[in-house]
């Protein structure tokens, strides 16, 4: 028996031990609220201005204040008002916004205030989005707001604090005023981001250097305790002021955070009733709770739920449109591409590789992003008997003698599809050469490290390559700039260049979401699947379990937690835990 057959052999063992288990919680604390989750990776330092992790970003979310947050209903998503008391008003222009923030915000108390707590300003605000310009942090958010700013050139030689610019003004307590240098339709997005959160000037003087170790935000918790890369223990902000449905939230009274870096003790933890939930079930591990597409029965019994939540991620397969071989924009380039398309068994590779969890993708756009149409369907569908017409009609006719097609010219050529070294990078290698070879082509594999690949690809020195976008930001535009003719050799892999394609895109990017701009979204995809610089596949959804004891579960697709939101029954988890003895 091999290594991984041992192991998944022991791990089967302790599922089924634990299939039956009591809530380890169970019988402590039963009349506190209490959340018992886990992160994937260690956080590093609760710094707004620098944490880029996931990790860090879930816990700051709930520790500092944005001036929007997301509403946690919403679908497509939509920005409700956070620390402001409205959404702002915004000038006919769409450069000046106005925001009004809530009176009585305080920050978390710190001894660096040498008093009691003290309240949020604008002008904190004014000081936190200013820090993202600072040298010395390097933050990875700058991007955001570097050039949209009015003035902000000024921040960018000997930066000082005391530099003001036209496009942050706080006018008086409670007034924020930001001016950008040109409209931009997706700004409010990022004033939701726990990059623009508030910070007190007197935390980040107080601890030079080290203001990551210390967080004072407002947010709807505060930190109580915190041993890193073990555990972090989060407490109600019980003044934070933000209601949901009648309730002043969070509903909670702690959060006990643990890092999980393994598979496998994540699953026992959940198992177990260490964790009340577990978002993302393992590919490795689905068979071990999922039959068939749904809960085991054992699990179900325990009033276990299952659901699938569709992740803001494309998966997609990318042709170098300047490829000697497979690029151009000729009827025999086209039929090449097309017929690769039309190739592609998404059945299969739902069914197989991604064991059910996930949906085909008919468009760039996955669902829950503003511009996202459900109706929307491929020209494009599985169809090997139409993809050998296609090909025999634009001049791939003659075979090889072992059966694979020549080009037009008559020469035999072979396809290279760049890959990924590893286990799940093997798998489709396999299906995406079962399905070439179907209809005559001849492909090669050549694997390297995902980073290297991206590298080789912004030069333009890949032919194909599985690839897969999370959103940013949940807009479209965040989607339909991957294909933008000005974004060759960033983000725009495929090197696509088409002047329609340009056009609708540079007008659709000044719209927001409208009638308008989806007509034109139309337009760009039936563009893409006209010329095929794309093989859009599948947009992943996440197996997600929850205990029965965890109240108003709801995963947003933008934000990391709903903390704030969640609720614990303490009485039923102390009846699920007799009921397992």
């Amino acid at each position: 028996m091999t290594i991984r057959r041992r192991i998944v052999a022991r791990l089967a063992t302790s599922v089924a031990a634990l299939l039956l288990a009591a809530p380890a919680h169970a019988a402590t604390a039963a009349a506190e609220k209490v959340l018992h989750t886990f992160l994937a990776n260690s956080e590093t330092g609760l710094d707004p201005a620098v944490a880029s992790d996931i990790a860090t970003l879930s816990l700051l979310e709930n520790l500092f204040d944005p001036l929007l947050r997301y509403d946690v209903d919403a679908r497509p998503v939509a920005l409700r008002a956070n620390a402001a008391m409205a959404l702002p008003e915004v000038s006919a222009d769409g450069l000046v916004y106005t925001f009004r923030l809530r009176p009585g915000m305080r920050f978390a108390a710190d001894p660096a205030f040498k008093g009691p707590p003290r309240e949020v300003t604008a002008a904190d605000y004014v000081y936190s989005l200013k820090r993202l310009y600072d040298p010395a942090l390097k933050s990875p958010w700058l991007f955001l707001f570097e050039g949209k700013l009015k003035g902000d050139a000024a921040l960018k030689g000997a930066f000082s604090q005391s530099t003001g610019i036209a496009g942050l003004q706080a006018p008086d307590r409670h007034t924020l005023r930001i001016t950008l240098s040109a409209p931009d339709r997706n700004f409010l997005f990022y004033l939701a981001m726990p990059a623009s959160s508030v910070v007190a000037r007197e935390v980040i003087d107080a601890y030079p250097g080290q203001a990551g170790n210390h967080p004072v935000g407002s947010g709807p918790f505060r930190l109580g305790e915190w041993k890193r890369s073990d555990k972090i223990v989060l407490l109600a902000n019980r003044d934070w002021g933000v209601t949901w449905q009648g309730q002043r939230l969070p509903l909670l009274d702690k959060v006990e955070v643990r890092i999980a870096e393994e598979f496998q003790g994540r699953m026992l933890g959940f198992l177990s009733g260490e964790y009340d939930y577990l978002e993302q079930v393992p590919e490795s591990l689905t068979d071990m709770v999922i039959s068939h597409g749904k809960l085991k029965p054992e699990l179900a019994a325990r009033g276990i739920v299952l659901s699938r939540f569709p992740v803001l991620q494309t998966y997609y397969m990318w042709m170098n449109m300047e490829d000697p071989l497979l690029g151009g924009y000729g009827k025999d380039k086209v039929a090449l591409r097309r017929a690769i398309a039309l190739s592609y068994d998404s059945a299969e590779d739902i069914g197989l590789l991604k064991k059910g969890f996930a949906l085909r993708a008919e468009s760039p756009l996955p669902p829950n992003v503003l511009g996202y149409d459900a109706a929307y369907r491929t020209p494009v569908p599985y169809n090997k008997a139409l993809a050998q017409a296609l090909l025999e009609r634009f001049g791939y006719r003659q075979r090889d003698p072992d059966g694979f097609r020549r080009g037009p010219d008559g020469k035999p050529f072979t396809l290279t599809m760049h890959s990924e070294a590893t286990v799940g990078g093997r798998l489709r290698d396999e299906l995406w050469r079962k399905n070439l070879n179907a209809i005559g082509l001849r492909v090669v594999f050549r694997t390297d490290k995902k980073t290297d690949i991206i590298k080789a690809s912004r030069l333009g020195k890949v032919q194909m390559f599985e690839s897969n976008w999370i959103a940013d930001f949940p807009d479209g535009d965040n989607f339909y700039q991957l294909l933008y003719g000005g974004n060759r050799g960033r983000a725009n892999y495929a090197r696509f260049n088409l002047p329609a394609y340009n056009e609708r895109y540079e007008q659709a990017r000044l719209l927001g979401d409208s009638p308008a701009r989806q007509t034109l979204y139309g337009e760009m995809n039936q563009l893409i699947h006209a010329y095929n610089p794309w093989v859009p596949l599948s947009h992943p959804l996440s197996a997600d379990l929850q205990h029965p004891w965890l109240k108003n579960y709801k995963r947003h697709p933008v934000e990391f937690t709903t903390w704030r939101y969640l609720e614990i029954d303490p009485e039923q988890r102390t009846r699920a835990s007799k009921m397992a003895r």
